[in-house]
C-alpha cells in the first residue's frame, strides 16, 4: 500500500469518526436544550444541510475527476 492510498483511507477514517461526533453534539445539544421534537428536527436539519454539502462537494469533485 503506497503512502498516499494509506493517507487516503485515513482521511476517510477519520471525517467519518468527525461526522458521527458532530451528530451526536446535535443530539446531545437538542437533549440539553430541551428543544422538543420541532427543536431537535431543526437542529438535525440545519446542521447536517452543512455535513451534507461537504459530502456532495466531494462527490462531485471526484467525479469531476474520472
Amino acid at each position: 500500500m503506497s503512502p498516499e492510498q494509506m493517507e487516503h483511507y485515513a482521511l476517510i477514517a477519520g471525517l467519518t469518526v468527525l461526522i458521527g461526533f458532530m451528530f451526536f453534539i446535535m443530539w446531545d445539544l437538542a437533549k440539553k436544550s430541551n428543544a422538543g421534537k420541532f427543536g431537535t428536527i431543526i437542529i438535525f436539519t440545519v446542521l447536517g444541510l452543512g455535513i451534507f454539502g461537504f459530502l456532495i462537494k466531494t462527490v462531485i469533485v471526484e467525479l469531476m475527476d474520472m
